[in-house]
């Protein structure tokens, strides 16, 4: 039995150990009205953890306000509850450590897992893993949420998370990191 490979590109060409200088027919655009990339390193003297509640605390990490988009890390320290909410936007997450699931869903995210959310879906985060979770979350558009009786409690967006790490930032004597604001 002969294998085939597949058509087209499988790897990207290239034992060159260098930059490449690639032609750019806008360049000159891209360099008036373009960004860089961004870098935030893993110490928290460029990114604290900020504590969310009781028992999880929140490493900000990217904050753009002109789409609403902001990303972190959550992180619950232990078994608990992160309250019901309703997303307004897109949210894009990774399970880094330990566990966390909906309590809406019958799936239970681990290290790895992939999480997308839909604008518009209510649900109850928890984690039952005896060393809480580390989520990745990349997040668009705001939050809204509710206590246990499902009345509307806050609205949180980009503009609650960046007072979020600035006041923490400003309370505990700490830089406000300008690497975080894209």
């Amino acid at each position: 039995m002969t294998i085939q490979k597949p058509a087209g590109l499988t790897a990207p060409p290239s034992s060159a150990y260098r930059i490449v200088d690639v032609p750019e027919t806008y360049a000159e655009v891209i360099a008036k009205h373009g960004m860089h990339g961004t870098h935030i390193g893993m110490s928290e003297e460029e990114s604290p953890w900020v504590p969310f509640g009781d028992n999880a605390a929140i490493r900000h990490l990217a904050f753009d306000v002109r789409q609403n988009l902001y990303s972190n890390i959550l992180w619950i320290k232990g078994p608990g509850v992160i309250g019901t909410h309703k997303h307004r936007g897109v949210v894009v997450m990774i399970c880094l450590e330990g566990g966390a699931r909906y309590l809406e869903y019958d799936w239970v995210a681990g290290p790895g897992s992939f999480m997308y959310e839909p604008p518009g879906l209510t649900h109850t985060l928890v984690s039952d893993h005896p060393q809480g979770t580390k989520l990745f979350g990349w997040m668009q558009g705001p939050i809204e949420f509710y206590d246990e009786n499902g009345q509307f409690i806050e609205t949180i967006d980009v503009w609650w998370f960046i007072n979020h790490y600035e006041s923490y930032c400003k309370a505990n004597g700490l830089p406000i990191n300008p690497k975080l604001y894209l």
